[in-house]
C-alpha cells in the first residue's frame, strides 16, 4: 500500500466519522471519496491501516473509527490549516472590537470561540512575568494610605494599598509623590515586570528620605503582585457543548467536567509546553493530554501576545471526534487578533 494512498483513506475515514459520528465502511469511502480504487483494495487498505493501529473497530461490524494514533498522524499531514471565511474573520473582528477591559476581551473571546468552534472555549490571562509594565500610578487614598496601580501593556492591571508614615494628600507631600511617580516610571516604563522589579531595588538603594518610602511601597505592592502570579485566571465558556455528542464519551462526562472545574488543572494544561506547527498552533490528542481525566478529549491551542512576548495562551477542548482543519484554523485567527489587541 502507497503511503499516498493509505492517507488518502485515513483522512476520507477521519472526515466522514467526524462528520456523521458512525463508523465508516469501505462501501460508504467509495460513495463518498474519488478514491479510484476498487473495492477490494480499500479493505485492504483498512485492514493494514488497522493493523498499524490507526483505525479500529468499536464493535463487530465492517465499519472503522480513527484512534487517536490515526488522528496524531491525520492533524501532522494537514498540508495547511483550512482558511477561514471573510464572513467567519469578519465576525471575529466585529464582536472583539467592542470590548475595551481585559475582562470583557477575554470574556468575549471564549464566548466567540465556543461559538465558532461548538467545543469547550479557554484563555489564560496574561501572565505577569511575561508581561511589559506600561505605567505606575500613586494615588494617596488618605493621610495614611497609598494606592498602587500597575498597567500591563496587555491590559492587565493590579492594585495594592500600602500603609505610608507621610501624609501625600496636600503641600509637600504631593510634591513628593510627584516626584517619585516620574522617578518609578522613568524605571519601569516599557519593562517586563521582573526586570522593573530590579530597576525599582537599584531607584530604591539609591533614594533617601521621603520618596525611599514610597519606592519601598511600590516594591512591596509588586512583590504581591508576583507572589498571587500563581492565581492567574482563565476564562472559560462552553461548557454544555460537550453534551451535544454524548457518544464520544461513551462511559461519563464526569472526569471531563471534573477538570473542567478547576482553573489549577487548566493553567496546567495551557502551560504545558507542546510541539506547534508552523502557525503557531499545537493540537494534543487523547492520552497525549497530561490531565488523565481529559483522556477522551483533544486540546488545539495557541499563543497570544504584546509585541514578540507570548503572554497566554487560548485555545479549545473537545471530543477526540472533532473537526481539526477548521478548529485549528479558528483558534489561530483569535489568537491572531487578540494579540493585535493586546498591542494597541
Amino acid at each position: 500500500m502507497s503511503d499516498e494512498r493509505r492517507m488518502a483513506v485515513l483522512s476520507a475515514i477521519v472526515e466522514d466519522y467526524v462528520q456523521t459520528s458512525e463508523p465508516v465502511g469501505s462501501r460508504a469511502l467509495l460513495d463518498r471519496h474519488r478514491l479510484n480504487v476498487s473495492a477490494a483494495t480499500v479493505r485492504n487498505d483498512m485492514a493494514a491501516l488497522e493493523d498499524e493501529g490507526l483505525i479500529v473497530a468499536p464493535h463487530t461490524s465492517a465499519g472503522r473509527i480513527p484512534t487517536d494514533a490515526g488522528y496524531r498522524l491525520f492533524v501532522d499531514r494537514l498540508q495547511a490549516i483550512r482558511p477561514m471565511s471573510r464572513g467567519e474573520r469578519a465576525a471575529i473582528t466585529d464582536y472583539l472590537e467592542g470590548a475595551d477591559e481585559l475582562d470583557a476581551v477575554l470574556d468575549r473571546t471564549v464566548r466567540l470561540l465556543s461559538t465558532l468552534t461548538r467545543q469547550v472555549a479557554v484563555v489564560q490571562y496574561p501572565s505577569l512575568t511575561r508581561s511589559i509594565v506600561k505605567h505606575i500610578e500613586l494615588v494617596p487614598m488618605s493621610d495614611t494610605r497609598l494606592m498602587v496601580v500597575v498597567i500591563m501593556g496587555t491590559g492587565r492591571v493590579e492594585q495594592r494599598v500600602v500603609p505610608t508614615g507621610v501624609d501625600y494628600t496636600d503641600g509637600p507631600g504631593l510634591e513628593a509623590l510627584a516626584r517619585a511617580r516620574s522617578r518609578v516610571n522613568a524605571a519601569t516604563r516599557d519593562r517586563r515586570l521582573t526586570e522593573a522589579l530590579h530597576a525599582l531595588g537599584t531607584l530604591h538603594a539609591e533614594d533617601t528620605g521621603t520618596e525611599d518610602a514610597l519606592t519601598a511601597g511600590v516594591l512591596d505592592a509588586l512583590d504581591d503582585a508576583l507572589a498571587d502570579e500563581r492565581e492567574t485566571k482563565v476564562a472559560l465558556a462552553g461548557t454544555a457543548n460537550l453534551a451535544r455528542s454524548p457518544s464520544d464519551f461513551p462511559m461519563t462526562l464526569e472526569p471531563v467536567l471534573d477538570a473542567l472545574e478547576q482553573h489549577v488543572v487548566l493553567l496546567k494544561l495551557l502551560g504545558v509546553e507542546a510541539d506547534q506547527d508552523e502557525a503557531g498552533v499545537s493540537v494534543r490528542i487523547g492520552s497525549e493530554n497530561p490531565v488523565s481525566g481529559l483522556h477522551t478529549t483533544s486540546l488545539v491551542t495557541s499563543g497570544y501576545g504584546s509585541g514578540d512576548e507570548q503572554v497566554g495562551t487560548v485555545g479549545v477542548l473537545g471530543p477526540t471526534r472533532m473537526d481539526y482543519p477548521a478548529t485549528m484554523a479558528q483558534v489561530r485567527a483569535v489568537a491572531t487578533y487578540l494579540s493585535r489587541i493586546m498591542d494597541a
